[in-house]
């Protein structure tokens, strides 16, 4: 019947809008959103979850996280340095990357280069002969281990600053020379190279060196991004992070998970980097920070539980050894992963709405993980997690964000089906697992979660007295204020008269001014200033240019850590 009324328009259309009545709200959504895919390299790294950092640098000589250069080379002698040491610290943690600093902001170099004679070839370590890098990819090979590198763009002995910035254009042109030499060096000698950071952004010309020598692995900031920073040093992802955000933020270099949007058009999911100390590189005043396993375990609920990858930072001594203290604490984190989530009670797949797994008979469970296939797109929106007990279906959890993996927790329940419910979806979920678990026995403990400090402080006042009519510049350290890696919410506040005019806000680094790191938010009509701040410690101020509306207006400026 429908094929002969197909030279009817109104019957048609009639027929088309029937179907289109049928089919799912999320369809509808998805026929005319696009949604953003992953690579399958993004895929493959974000299954990987939990990655080991290795910090090791003459700081480590130096009782200090920034090198001041002032270590003598022939100091630097870690006659018991051990790759094998530190491949095996990863596998027992469950880390399937370890993604080693060759060099840091200092500029001293872990691998035979003649780019610098700040280098490895200058210390007496193996008559100058040894190769960090070298080692550590052959144990790496051995374990089944990824390797990744860390290349920071910033170098103390070339005076170069944040992002690879020179001081003269000049001095710009030499050092970029130097810097593709020595990522070309790192690219090409050790075999693939699954991660590359560019710690601080990069500006430096290296599309056509990571696209010839390592076209598949992950890129942390820097205009090729293809992961983005969580915005802290503290191994947490705050709930929702999505995996999506505006392709201009993606492109910007200095994107965070404070940038993800659902409905954003580029892929770009966030890697959570902390430290087990209290401190990048080893120190003699730091053994007593080392943070205990419950500690390691809300971090990871909060990186890894919230879809993002936790990248757990290992800090060698001066013997070039992780400390022994160091590694069992690493071993009892990887054991303690296993014991909570190595094995389910059940788990199941599916698509739709809705995904029920069926226990069998009434089981005792704490947790639920969940899981999207993010090879298609992060789809769900929201969700609600609910059990069948006593012929009632109750619910256990929600929230919103799943994509690669969201752990949800509650207070033991005993129930003989357990259903996920997506209430709002961008098209329809692709459900890669829904799966249960028993963590706790009678004794459910509390989760040792230390929140990041979000103290609002004063920077500054300001009135008719030390502002102008015209425009004026002032300078508003931040150093003190701004002690770790993070997003921070600088804002002016007026206490008398009209608003201070606001020019221009920009970040200042060792004397020289950095765009792109301080954006602009109108949130509820206020501005605010959202200011990234790469480096812990770092020398760093605002540049602000304003203008003082009229003699009676005063008021403050303060800055606190995004939370």
């Amino acid at each position: 019947m429908i094929g002969n009324d197909e030279g009817n328009p109104v019957k048609r259309n009639m027929f088309l809008f029937a179907t289109l009545l049928l089919m799912p709200l999320t369809a509808l959504h998805a026929a005319g959103d696009k949604l953003a895919w992953p690579t399958p390299e993004q895929v493959a790294w974000q299954d990987m979850e939990l990655e080991m950092f290795i910090h090791f640098a003459p700081s480590t000589w130096q009782d200090s996280q920034h090198d001041n250069l002032s270590t003598p080379l022939s100091a630097i002698n870690p006659q018991q340095l051990d790759t094998e040491q530190w491949a095996d610290v990863a596998v027992a943690m469950g880390a399937k990357q370890i993604v080693f600093v060759a060099k840091h902001v200092g500029g001293f170099c872990w691998w035979q280069t003649d780019t610098t004679d700040y280098g490895v070839k200058n210390t007496p370590w193996r008559d100058g002969k040894g190769d960090v890098l070298k080692d550590l990819s052959v144990s790496c090979r051995k374990r089944g281990l990824k390797l990744g590198v860390y290349l920071s763009p910033a170098d103390g002995k070339h005076g170069v600053g944040v992002g690879g910035r020179a001081k003269t254009p000049a001095e710009q042109e030499k050092y970029d020379q130097i810097y593709r030499q020595q990522l070309t060096e790192l690219l090409s000698r050790y075999g693939e190279m699954g991660e590359v950071w560019f710690d601080g952004s990069n500006i430096g010309p290296v599309g056509d060196i990571l696209k010839k020598y390592a076209p598949h692995a992950m890129i942390f900031q820097g205009p090729q991004a293809t992961i983005a920073w969580i915005g802290n040093e503290e191994g947490v992802a705050r709930y929702p992070t999505w995996n999506a955000m505006p392709a201009e933020k993606a492109r910007s270099g200095v994107s965070t998970g404070y940038d993800s949007d659902p409905d954003g058009d580029a892929w770009l999911p966030s890697e959570c980097d902390a430290r087990i100390r209290a401190d990048w590189f080893w120190s003699t005043k730091n053994a007593a920070t080392l943070k205990s396993v419950e500690q390691l375990m809300s971090m990871y609920y909060r990186s890894v539980g919230h879809g993002a990858v936790l990248l757990l930072n290992q800090t060698p001594d001066t013997t070039g050894r992780i400390p022994e203290v160091d590694a069992k604490r690493a071993v009892e984190f990887g054991a303690e992963i296993q014991r909570r989530f190595g094995k389910s009670l059940a788990e199941t797949t599916g698509h739709g709405n809705v995904v029920e797994l069926d226990l069998g008979k009434p089981t005792r469970l704490d947790h639920v993980i969940t899981a999207e296939d993010i090879a298609e797109g992060e789809r769900v929106r929201e969700y609600v997690i609910e059990g069948f007990i006593d012929g009632t279906w109750r619910q256990l959890c929600e929230g919103t964000a799943i994509g690669h993996k969201k752990i949800d927790q509650f207070s033991p329940v005993e129930i003989s089906k357990l259903r996920l419910r997506v209430t709002r979806a961008a098209a329809e979920p692709q459900i890669r697992r829904l799966t249960a678990f028993s963590v706790w026995g009678e004794h459910v403990p509390d989760e040792n979660i230390a929140e990041m400090s979000a103290a609002t402080h004063t920077l500054w006042h300001w009135s008719a007295d030390n502002v102008q009519p015209q425009w004026t510049t002032v300078k508003i350290p931040l150093t003190s204020f701004c002690k770790d890696a993070g997003v921070y919410v600088f804002e002016f506040a007026r206490t008398a008269g009209k608003d201070l005019d606001v020019q221009s806000v920009n970040l200042v680094s060792h004397g020289q001014k950095i765009d792109k790191f301080v954006v602009r938010r109108l949130v509820r009509g206020v501005p605010q200033y959202h200011v990234t701040i790469t480096e812990e410690g770092s020398d760093v101020a605002l540049e602000i240019v304003v203008r003082i509306p009229e003699p009676a207006s005063r008021g403050q400026a303060t800055i606190h850590r995004r939370e």
